[in-house]
């Protein structure tokens, strides 16, 4: 599809969608220390990316989920480059899985919780693997699982209060 054919709405809510996506991972590290909290274990990324597929569209989310990661590694050479290759993936599969459970699953939760838990699971299952052949160091699972399950509920839950009416 061409530009000519998204409304200004939409073009304007990406504009400011992606703006705020590249500021948020760029100053993360800068706010982690100024705040004294590591906001990486509020998942960022994910974060943007569910913002642009709840306030967005498709097209805009996979271009985030694309480029976040790519983005990362080029300001800050982190992640490392296989483990940004794995969360590029992750987040690839999570706008794939949330958009095809959405058309079939009438629970927007259910649908978001679901594709964040089985892009996750795909992760871990790829980063041991990738851990095994020693192209990443040791460490399979560094934000805590309960930390994970909390943004996953909260993430959810924010999709269910913006997009129930609409489905």
């Amino acid at each position: 599809m061409s530009t000519a054919s998204l409304s200004r709405s939409t073009i304007t809510k990406s504009i400011i969608i992606n703006t705020t996506a590249i500021l948020l991972i760029y100053f993360t590290p800068a706010l982690s220390h100024f705040l004294n909290f590591p906001l990486y274990l509020i998942e960022p990324m994910r974060l943007m990316l569910v913002l642009a597929m709840i306030h967005g569209d498709r097209r805009n989310a996979y271009l985030l989920a694309l480029t976040l990661p790519i983005f990362s590694f080029a300001v800050s050479a982190h992640p490392v480059i296989y483990k940004m290759l794995l969360i590029t993936g992750e987040l690839m599969f999570n706008v794939w899985l949330f958009y095809a459970f959405r058309s079939r699953i009438k629970n927007v939760f259910a649908a978001m919780a679901s594709a964040i838990i089985i892009s996750k699971a795909a992760y871990y299952g790829l980063k041991a693997m990738f851990i095994s052949l020693a192209l990443i160091g040791p460490g399979l699972i560094s934000t805590p699982l309960w930390i994970q399950l909390i943004t996953t509920l909260i993430f959810s839950s924010y999709a269910l209060l913006l997009l129930k009416n609409k489905a």
